[in-house]
């Protein structure tokens, strides 16, 4: 804490500001986490139809394709931004983008309903790392002028790859119906390996 922010009795939470040519890649590392939870999320919702007609699912099966990330997700989050603080925000943030890119694998691998349900679960447990320390990574890489800009930045492709998931998702049951839900599963490996390289 500064002279100055001590005088006035502000209290100020711990920073690591990077250096200028790190920035844009730990920003786009950010984007690229969260994108692949935002993506899924609005992407299962079209191919719910397609997933469970290829996996044989009942109807309270295909509900729970959803509800299991979302569960997940919602329970853990405060307890993801808890880890972060406890045993570092980068470390916490790597590590739910690694058990996301597994889960996903296990989603595009999924050979029947309970496996997917399994999948998603874990892929809602990463998304509860991930979140939270993609803001908090962002906070504090950057100094405090800059630090709006780019959590809009942030924020604007998250709203932006939040809408591209249907038309994702419809392009790729289009061409295929039985793999292109796969297919968009499976995309998250090289996103979340390159947000793993630009971290």
């Amino acid at each position: 804490m500064n002279e100055t922010a001590r005088a006035s009795g502000e209290t100020l939470l711990p920073v690591a500001i990077c250096a200028p040519q790190h920035r844009r890649a730990i920003l786009w590392a950010a984007i690229l986490a969260s994108s692949m939870g935002f993506i899924d999320s609005s992407v299962t919702a079209i191919a719910l139809p397609a997933m469970r007609h290829a996996l044989s699912a009942s109807l309270a099966q295909a509900q729970w394709f959803s509800a299991a990330y979302l569960l997940a997700l919602s329970a853990l989050i405060l307890a993801g931004g808890a880890l972060g603080d406890r045993f570092g925000t980068a470390r916490v943030f790597a590590a739910g983008i690694a058990l996301f890119v597994l889960a996903s694998l296990g989603c595009a691998l999924a050979g029947t309903a309970h496996a997917m349900i399994l999948a998603r679960g874990l892929q809602g447990v990463a998304a509860a790392l991930m979140v939270p320390g993609s803001m908090a990574i962002i906070g504090r890489a950057y100094p405090r002028e800059e630090r709006g800009k780019a959590l809009g930045l942030w924020a604007a492709a998250s709203i932006a790859t939040t809408a591209a998931g249907p038309v994702l998702g419809g392009l790729a049951l289009t061409w295929h119906p039985d793999l292109g839900w796969r297919l968009v599963f499976a995309l998250n490996l090289p996103l979340g390996l390159a947000a793993l390289y630009l971290l």
